[in-house]
């Protein structure tokens, strides 16, 4: 006797319709697909020239997000693979009427310094944290640590902290008068922002270019940029004349860590206010010199979670933690892996494409 399992249940199972075919397919690849960028790695596009010379405007990346976990979304109503808002931040894309705590899987590590990290712009605190403007910057502190920035150089602990390979700044570059040929500029990946004085600009060069510049016989001195210490910047955190702070000239700071005790204070409330207020979503309230968290007294806070340092390798042109403060874990979403592909908007053709910088692992 020859026995058949099976067979009778498929005869009888009806044949599924072309359309109905191509919807699972969908369907299957919208799942697989968000799945995969929920939890393993998202594509991300670099927007301004705030990490370059190490990354440029045009740069794609894979960012893994299983290198410090997968962090589970706090908005879970929104429309995939969209940006949080469209037609000039008019039209919504998600829905924060349900909003779920911080949650995180494990990670792979933990950050380290000088990692390239994307994360949510903290200053956004009037939107859910995972639907603030993406960033990428370097993690140049740690929770816990103090950070010093003298002259540009940044310090922690004590120690100067490495720079990027590939770090550029701001000179002021003085010629005698004779105008460049642009192709030097271009070539020299040199940036001009504005005219100091007669024949004096102030120019973002490329480390690794600086001697070069030096070489032209027209060019007679070039000055780092620096603002000096004690000069203070209000537009550098904490946005506050009793700390005379700049982005040259900052610090000391301590990140706040998690489990760390500070007293409450005038300096304090200054420093970590934002922290305490809106980031660990207290309400803060201050009669007096009396701090009230909550609606209770309270002379010392303890911080729930960790903070780390952003800054842009393109020091001069980039809007980082030295202008809104440290970054609390709970925006960081990935480490900066490769950049996949890389276009140069300025060039045509084939030349479009920086064929070089196509599967380069970011440093």
């Amino acid at each position: 006797m020859n026995w058949k399992f099976g067979s009778k249940k498929q005869e009888n199972q009806p044949k599924k319709s072309k359309t109905r075919e191509w919807f699972d397919a969908i369907l299957f690849a919208l799942v697989a697909s968000t799945i995969i960028r929920g939890l393993v790695f998202s594509a991300y596009a670099i927007p301004s020239g705030s990490m370059e010379g190490s990354l440029l405007t045009g740069d794609y990346l894979f960012v893994s997000k299983m290198s410090y976990g997968a962090r589970m979304p706090f908005t879970p109503v929104a429309v995939p693979f969209l940006e949080s808002t469209l037609t000039s931040d008019s039209i919504k894309t998600y829905w924060d009427g349900i909003k779920l705590p911080y949650f995180r899987l494990p990670g792979l590590s933990e950050i380290k310094n000088q990692d390239v990290v994307v994360f949510n712009k903290p200053e956004e605190v009037d939107k859910p944290v995972d639907v603030r403007t993406n960033l990428i910057k370097r993690c140049q502190a740690l929770p816990g640590d103090v950070l010093t920035i003298v002259n540009g150089q940044v310090f922690i602990n004590g120690k100067a902290n490495p720079n990027a390979p590939n770090a550029q700044t701001s000179y002021a570059v003085k010629t005698d008068g004779r105008e460049m040929n642009p192709k030097v500029f271009k070539e020299l990946h040199i940036e001009i922002r504005q005219q100091l004085a007669e024949n004096t600009f102030e120019m973002i060069v490329p480390t690794a270019n600086l001697s070069v510049l030096k070489g032209y016989s027209n060019i007679k001195s070039i000055q780092p940029i620096v603002e000096s210490k004690g000069e203070y910047n209000a537009q550098v955190f904490p946005h506050n004349e009793r700390f005379k702070w700049n982005e040259d000239n900052f610090g000391p700071l301590v990140l706040p860590k998690k489990g760390m005790v500070i007293p409450l204070n005038d300096s304090t409330m200054v420093l970590y206010r934002q922290a305490i207020q809106f980031y660990e979503n207290n309400k803060l309230d201050i009669k007096g010199n009396t701090v009230f968290i909550n609606g209770k007294k309270a002379d010392r806070y303890t911080f729930k979670m960790n903070y780390y340092w952003m800054m842009g390798d393109n020091r001069h042109n980039s809007l980082d933690s030295r202008f809104w403060g440290y970054v609390p874990e709970d925006h960081v979403i990935g480490k900066a892996m490769i950049t996949w592909m890389s276009t140069d908007s300025a060039a045509t053709g084939l030349n479009k494409i920086r064929w070089g910088r196509i599967l380069k692992v970011i440093e």
